[in-house]
């Protein structure tokens, strides 16, 4: 039968079962649906795997998934896969006539919603569900029913009693069949188990009072008292407790009870539960203890009264994370007060050499790192391989990366190799990190307290060349960043710079304005020579423009660059550019070829080979004089204006200065 059976908050009886069903008697059908639907993915979050996962840091659960809607489902899970079966969650109601039921099951995250007749439905599964203890009466007194019949799940009816709360129900088929007490499901769930998962509390003492046994556990191993901690109800827990419910018995993940009721803050709870001699030393298979877990979930009473009960502050889990570190990085600060506060080691580091201040800093938590810096050791981060400020300026951190400055920390520290190798751009320093996320502000943070611009293997200018972003280039410039740097993957004859900016004629005047190479982009081995093909990658990308493939012998020539597709036609303005900033020079065969190729450069190419004036070759040789230093000052140097603008380029004609 494709029903899914009815789920009730807390135990109740027959009367209270019916009147609870009234409150939804003037609903119609289609709106009683959508309430189980809406209470079904309301409960989505409640499954045991999903709360298992909290237990662990090292492997985050993944997003929750809703459950899929199948509305009037003929076809239940296989009968012959009841061993895999995961009910989650069930709920029912009756409609307004009290002649249909409407009925959902969770399966493994599967929402099965199904309409049927209540005259199609088993009367004694009906009778369950509606907590009618008269009618059970009469079924069992004909025995029309085996009550030792399991369904596919396993389940018999004493476990569907226990699991709705129906405490009449209840005692009326325990009196029927007593020995079926500590029957178990085909997940191993006893009766007692599911009346605490669903905290009936009356039917758990009722149960335990009855002989029930407290420490039978699921194939997960949890025991009533992990269900009742999962699912905080402290009636259950000191009934459970005092009918003999081990408090230190583990589950499959190694957490026990404790474990439970610290990641749910329940302070009375844990009390209970370390007075009945839980271990605060237990640990999950993470190697998690209860404190850890009090870290981690930011229960900063439960931490206190751990700590007070002798609990290591500096317990570590098995990838030797510890506890502060963990507070660390999801940002608890006060229980990273009370841990420093107990002298909690700051320099205890996790199996990648990492100390809470590394990851404080990652996840943006700035009052942390702050309490951090004056406790930390300068050898120790040192150590690791990595600074803060890297993790800062990855993650554009901005006022951790301030705290960090002017805390001291050294702007240009360098990664380790082997942390610069988890980046395909083998970045260094946090300079880089800044100017490749174009955080003008975190550039200009570590540029002005000194960070070097020319320490990376690939030069941070070339990127911010490549981003497009003008005023990064300009703020690496004024810092002295090198604007003739190479490739050291793919060696070029001229600067690197302007292999990414020749289709920006803004870009590429100022980094001639400021200093880069013009003459080494006519240097050309081939000279007047053929010039060899391009070669073309298989998909017909030109190999040379893509720079950050493996390392080549072959050394780039510019005219190379400016052939490719998608630039040549810009080859001229280019070399009219360019040759503002040279005297004279030959051109190679295949700049010639392009300035051919278009009447409206012949211009160009007739300046090439025009002498150059006197006025053009002095204005190169000051500008070569002062060097690339002064000309980034240019406009500070006592120099009258005009010729200020003259050698800027702001100004062709010299006849009118005095």
């Amino acid at each position: 039968m494709a029903v899914a059976r009815a789920t009730m908050a807390a135990s109740r009886t027959t009367n209270e079962d019916l009147e609870d069903y009234s409150a939804y008697g003037h609903m119609s059908e289609q709106q009683l649906l959508q309430l189980a639907i809406e209470r079904s993915l309301a409960d989505t979050n409640l499954t045991p795997w999903q709360n298992r996962q909290l237990h662990t840091h090292t492997e985050p659960a993944g997003p929750t998934q809703r459950p899929q809607f199948i509305p009037n489902s003929a076809n239940p899970p296989d009968e012959n896969k009841c061993a895999q079966i995961n009910r989650d969650f069930q709920d029912h109601y009756f409609s307004k006539d009290k002649d249909k039921v409407i009925a959902w099951t969770r399966y493994n995250g599967h929402l099965q919603v199904t309409v049927e007749p209540v005259n199609d439905i088993d009367p004694f599964l009906t009778a369950i569900w509606r907590g009618d203890a008269k009618v059970l009466r009469n079924i069992i007194h004909f025995k029309s029913k085996n009550l030792d019949e399991p369904n596919k799940e396993g389940w018999i009816p004493l476990h569907e009693t226990a699991y709705y709360g129906h405490l009449e129900c209840l005692k009326i088929l325990l009196r029927a069949k007593p020995d079926t007490i500590n029957k178990r499901t085909h997940r191993s769930q006893t009766p007692l188990l599911l009346a605490v998962g669903r905290k009936n509390v009356s039917c758990v003492k009722h149960l335990l009072e009855q002989g029930a046994d407290p420490n039978l556990a699921n194939n997960q191993w949890e025991t009533p008292l992990h269900k009742a901690c999962e699912k905080p109800n402290e009636d259950i827990v000191e009934l459970l407790l005092k009918s003999g419910a081990s408090p230190i018995r583990a589950c499959t993940q190694g957490g026990t009870p404790l474990h439970e009721a610290v990641r749910n803050k329940n302070l009375e709870i844990c009390k209970m539960l370390v007075q009945a001699g839980a271990k605060l030393c237990a640990k999950n298979i993470y190697g998690i203890d209860s404190l850890f877990t009090a870290a981690q979930c930011d229960a900063v009473d439960v931490l206190n009264y751990l700590i007070l009960k002798g609990g290591n502050i500096n317990t570590q889990a098995n990838d030797n994370a510890s506890a502060l570190f963990e507070a660390s990085k999801n940002g608890h600060h006060e229980v990273v007060e009370i841990l420093l506060a107990k002298r909690a080691d700051v320099n205890k580091a996790d199996k990648t050499g990492l100390l809470p201040i590394h990851v404080a800093a990652k996840n943006g938590h700035e009052s942390i790192v702050a309490m951090l810096i004056p406790r930390t050791n300068m050898v120790k981060v040192k150590y690791s391989g990595i600074s803060p400020l890297h993790f800062a300026a990855e993650r554009n951190r901005d006022d951790v990366l301030e705290t960090l400055i002017e805390a001291g920390y050294d702007v240009n520290a360098m990664m380790s190799n082997d942390w610069s190798k988890m980046h395909e751009d083998r970045r260094s320093t946090a300079l880089y990190s800044a100017v490749a996320n174009r955080n003008v502000e975190a550039a200009t943070m570590l540029l002005e307290a000194g960070a070097d611009p020319n320490l990376d293997i690939f030069n941070p200018l070339l990127v911010a060349v490549r981003k497009g972003s003008m005023e990064i280039v300009a703020l690496l410039i004024k810092h002295g960043a090198n604007v003739n740097a190479l490739l050291p993957t793919h060696p070029t004859s001229f600067p690197a710079v302007l292999v990414f900016c020749v289709k920006y004629m803004l870009m590429l005047k100022y980094l001639l304005d400021n200093g880069c190479d013009a003459l080494s982009c006519f240097n050309c081995q081939y000279g007047s020579n053929p010039h060899p093909p391009i070669k073309l990658r298989r998909n017909g990308r030109e190999t040379i423009y893509y720079l950050n493939d493996e390392p080549s012998e072959h050394c780039v020539q510019f005219c190379e660059i400016i052939s490719t597709p998608s630039v040549s036609e810009c080859v001229g303005p280019i070399i009219d550019t360019l040759l503002n900033y040279v005297g004279h020079v030959k051109l190679c065969s295949r700049i010639t070829e392009h300035l051919d190729s278009c009447k409206d450069w012949a211009h160009i190419k007739e300046k090439s080979v025009t002498p150059c004036t006197l006025m053009h070759l002095s204005r190169l040789k000051i500008r070569q004089q002062m060097g690339i230093h002064r000309l980034r000052q240019i406009n500070a140097l006592p120099l009258p204006g005009r010729l200020l603008k003259f050698l800027s380029y702001e100004q062709e004609a010299f006849e009118d200065i005095s």
